[in-house]
C-alpha cells in the first residue's frame, strides 16, 4: 500500500468508523481516539493487508477497540464514586420518531447495538458484519433478528406510554 492509497482509505473510510463507533459509545474524543488507532494498525500491517478487505479490516480493528475500550471504562466505573451516563447518542431534533428509536437502541447489548448500526445504519451485508465482530454469518441472522425484536418491543412500549 502506498502512501496515496492509505490516504485514499482514510478519505473513504474515515467517516464511516467514526460514526459506527461514536453511535456506540456516544464519546466524540474517544471515538476519535479508536478511529485513528484503527488506521495506525492499518498503516503498521498495509503489507498484509489485501485491498479489497481494507474496510472490514478497518472496522474490525476499531470494533475490538471499541470493546477494549468499554471494558476499561467499565472497570474505571466500579472504582470511581461518580455517575455519568453511558452510550447515550442523542441528536438534537424536533422528530420524536428519532429520538425513541435512538433511545432504544440505546438500550440494547453492546453486540446488539453494533449488530444493528452495522446493518441498518452502515448497510453491510451478513458476511462483512461477520467479519467484523467474529461471528458466523447464521450467528449475525440470529442476534441480528433477537435485536430487532427487542427494537420492536421497546418501540411499541415506548409508544403505548406516550400515548
Amino acid at each position: 500500500m502506498t502512501d496515496q492509497e492509505f490516504n485514499n482509505c482514510v478519505d473513504n473510510y474515515s467517516d464511516g468508523v467514526y460514526r459506527f463507533i461514536v453511535k456506540n459509545i456516544g464519546h466524540e474524543a474517544d471515538a476519535q481516539d479508536i478511529v485513528q488507532t484503527a488506521f495506525e494498525k492499518l498503516w503498521i500491517n498495509r503489507s498484509k493487508v489485501a485491498p479489497e478487505k481494507i474496510k472490514s479490516y478497518l472496522f474490525t480493528v476499531a470494533y475490538h477497540q471499541m470493546i477494549d475500550h468499554v471494558r476499561k471504562d467499565k472497570k474505571a466505573d466500579t472504582t470511581d464514586n461518580f455517575e455519568t451516563i453511558k452510550g447515550q447518542y442523542t441528536f438534537q431534533t424536533d422528530n420524536t420518531l428519532k429520538q425513541v428509536l435512538l433511545k432504544a437502541i440505546n438500550e440494547l447489548n453492546p453486540t446488539q447495538k453494533s449488530l444493528v448500526l452495522l446493518k441498518d445504519y452502515e448497510g453491510y451485508n451478513y458476511q462483512e458484519i461477520g467479519e467484523i465482530m467474529n461471528l458466523s454469518e447464521s450467528q449475525v441472522k440470529v442476534y441480528l433478528h433477537r435485536a430487532r425484536l427487542i427494537l420492536k418491543e421497546k418501540l411499541v412500549h415506548l409508544q403505548k406510554m406516550s400515548a
